[in-house]
């Protein structure tokens, strides 16, 4: 049964949501069709994801598979199906795992790990390659997560000459001590010299609840948000 009362609220957080990109995307001389909300439903439940769902959500993410993987099968299970980002620091050994649900993973930040995802992709049911974002270190300091420097053009050149995968474009997070538009405008920067090698990577995933703003403002085509769609958990279970 769905709870009529969060139907509610999730529906009065997304509009919210899509008008604050409307208004950002106005203020930036886009359309609002030119970037994609991805909901980020880690900590809450596969009920909240049917409830999205049938709001109109197309895109999920997460970022621990041991959360994500029953989560996906008992979404599909309620007749909920949206495409499912990875968005968190992953480790080889769950590469398997993750491509049975995901049909992105934003991550992706070392040779290795865009081997094993494309191994991994090879063998799976579904013959299209998977689509991958190279996830960009914005400060260099990579133990957060993200590639920096040269090996951030030798993850996007493995990850495009991979059979099972495909590169979509890059992610990033912008440093907490960093001001947004400064980080996103790097972004940008560093994008654009991808495309001039891979012209179709074309995907910007940049911008939480704090800054989606800024991340339209510098062309992020995919927006991550969390706490302003589903709430802050401690207050709601």
């Amino acid at each position: 049964m769905t709870d009529p009362g969060r139907r509610a609220q999730l529906a009065a957080a997304l509009d919210e949501v899509n008008g604050r990109i409307g208004r950002a995307c106005a203020a930036a001389g886009r359309t609002a069709d030119e970037v994609t909300l991805v909901a980020v439903t880690k900590t809450y439940p596969a009920s909240d994801v049917v409830l999205l769902a049938g709001l109109g959500v197309t895109d999920v993410g997460e970022n621990r598979d041991q959360e994500a993987a029953p989560k996906a099968d008992e979404a599909r299970a309620a007749g909920a199906t949206p495409r499912w980002h990875f968005v968190g620091q992953l480790q080889r050994n769950k590469a398997r795992s993750v491509v049975r649900y995901a049909g992105v993973v934003e991550s992706v930040d070392s040779v290795r790990l865009a081997e094993a995802l494309d191994r991994a992709a090879r063998d799976r049911a579904d013959p299209s390659p998977l689509d991958v974002l190279v996830q960009v270190s914005i400060d260099g300091d990579t133990a957060r997560g993200g590639a920096a420097g040269d090996d951030l053009w030798r993850v996007s050149d493995t990850v495009a000459g991979a059979a099972g995968l495909r590169l979509g474009g890059v992610m990033a997070v912008a440093p907490m001590d960093w001001e947004p538009d400064r980080a996103f405008e790097l972004l940008r920067g560093l994008s654009e010299r991808l495309t001039g090698t891979h012209p179709g990577a074309t995907t910007i995933s940049a911008g939480m609840s704090g800054d989606l703003e800024a991340a339209v403002r510098h062309g992020a085509t995919h927006v991550r948000i969390g706490t302003s769609l589903l709430g802050m958990r401690n207050l709601l279970r």
